[in-house]
């Protein structure tokens, strides 16, 4: 589990329940990474700490971009990462490229 801050909340699906939506300034943690193509082709997360239920749908996951890391955190991401199946080498490239991840100051 990778540990995050909630950067950005604006624009919350109405089909998305309000109980299992992020708030920003909220640290969760990511427990998984992959590319969802029925959301727009994103690179989406998981969260231990909210998940999105049937009662959501169409939606699934969480925007990854919707969050921000602390750069003493980034290894453990990329590791993350690598270990999800459906993301390839040329996603995680992507992921790590400049200005991809926000990346909070110390």
């Amino acid at each position: 589990m990778i540990p995050c801050i909630c950067i950005d909340a604006i624009g919350k699906p109405k089909e998305i329940l309000a109980g299992e939506w992020i708030q920003k300034g909220f640290k969760y943690h990511i427990t998984h990474i992959y590319r969802h193509p029925l959301q727009g082709d994103i690179l989406a997360c998981e969260l231990r700490e909210v998940r999105l239920t049937k009662k959501s749908k169409p939606y699934e996951t969480y925007r990854l971009s919707r969050f921000a890391f602390k750069p003493e955190d980034l290894e453990a991401l990329k590791e993350l990462a690598l270990s999800c199946s459906e993301l390839n080498e040329l996603d995680i490239e992507k992921l790590f490229e400049v200005n991809e991840l926000e990346i909070l100051a110390k």
